[in-house]
């Protein structure tokens, strides 16, 4: 054993000692002087064989005059007993609900629901006889669509999908129309929405109500008109899904907006659409050819309506300008022109027309393919 220990231990003994020999003077003096060889003695021989005896049993590293710890009482033990309980109990059956951002709770009370709704934060409940149910308050979306990577379905999901809303025409052919949905809660009437609906609520007032709207709405049309009608027909569908949660018992949905995305027809229709589509074109490009034509060719009848005009106009000024003194002024500068020329070729000959105006014509006898005119 470490040296320290054992001069602990002799510490304790001498400690010990002490404490018994102040109790041993306090006792009366007719028991100490009528046994006093005895006690002395008796307490010589303690006192011899004490030191051995604590030697030995020290040696073996266990001290039976050190005192033991005190256990707690019977009491106090039972307090402890009924706080883990307590603990265990909380922490098993989870007495307490935490409601986040986006959803109410509803506390449930032996089967009967709370009419007004847990707002976020940290609720409290009666285990067994109480529960609390959380719901999504947040704008969900529905996809209508036939492709499957538009979400998925579940509780925890804010967006759901389902199958493309088949419509068929008259024909007998199926129309595919996608679409998303976009709606949410109304706050304040969630517990009896749930408490009449349940929580599949969105299938018994979503889903029916827009695909039967959908083909009411789609059935006003011809199947060829469908694409170019596509703005009217979506307008169509968002009023009456809305006419239709409107006049839903305690209005417990908003609609927030519908998504018109595409309308899907069949192989066979699209076919004809395209044919027509096509002659539509042809028809529009021979109109804007004939307009172009006829364009073209008024302008070239107005061009010489307008020339004929001007021409009109010109000889309208000339005759205005002509008068007699003028006429007789253009004879004798002709006449003159004739004279200076006789000079020159005296065998030509002058025909001068009736009344002596002008034109005359002037023919060279000595050569007959020869002529010429002079007029003014």
């Amino acid at each position: 054993m470490p040296i320290d220990l054992n001069e602990h231990l002799k510490k304790k003994r001498a400690e010990l000692d002490e404490k018994k020999g102040s109790s041993d003077n306090q006792q009366p003096r007719n028991q100490n002087s009528g046994g006093g060889n005895r006690n002395n003695g008796g307490g010589n021989n303690g006192g011899n064989n004490r030191p051995n005896n604590n030697s030995n049993r020290g040696g073996g590293g266990f001290n039976l005059d050190m005192p033991m710890p005190s256990m707690p009482s019977g009491k106090s033990l039972g307090v402890i007993i009924i706080v883990v309980l307590l603990i265990v109990i909380f922490i098993v059956a989870r007495p307490f609900v935490i409601v986040n951002a986006g959803e109410v709770g509803i506390k449930v009370t032996t089967g009967q629901y709370d009419p007004k709704p847990l707002d976020p934060g940290l609720h409290f409940f009666m285990p067994i006889i109480q529960d609390v149910i959380l719901v999504d308050t947040k704008v969900r979306t529905i996809n209508f669509s036939r492709s499957e990577d538009m979400g998925n379905v579940g509780r925890e999901s804010s967006i759901l999908r389902n199958d493309a809303i088949n419509v068929m025409d008259t024909s007998g052919m199926t129309i595919s129309i996608e679409l998303t949905v976009q709606y949410q809660l109304e706050r304040e009437k969630v517990p009896a929405t749930i408490a009449e609906y349940g929580m599949a609520w969105e299938q018994k007032i979503i889903n029916p109500v827009i695909r039967d709207v959908v083909r009411s709405a789609v059935g006003n049309y011809p199947t060829e008109e469908l694409p170019t009608k596509r703005d009217e027909v979506a307008n169509l569908i968002y009023n009456g899904f809305k006419g239709k949660l409107d006049t839903t018992p305690n209005q417990p949905v908003k609609l927030v907006s519908i998504q018109l995305r595409e309308i899907v027809l069949p192989e066979q229709v699209k076919t004809r659409i395209e044919g027509v589509e096509l002659a539509k074109r042809d028809a529009q490009k021979a109109k804007e050819e004939a307009n172009a034509l006829r364009e073209r060719a008024k302008g070239k009848a107005d061009a010489l309506e307008i020339e004929a005009k001007g021409q009109s106009e010109a000889n309208r000024l000339v005759n205005e300008s002509l008068s007699q003194r003028l006429l007789e002024l253009r004879q004798i500068e002709t006449q003159g022109k004739f004279n200076e020329a006789l000079k020159e070729n005296t065998n030509a000959q002058i025909f001068l027309t009736p009344g002596g105006a002008v034109p005359n014509i002037w023919v060279d006898s000595k050569n007959k393919q020869k002529s010429s005119v002079v007029g003014q």
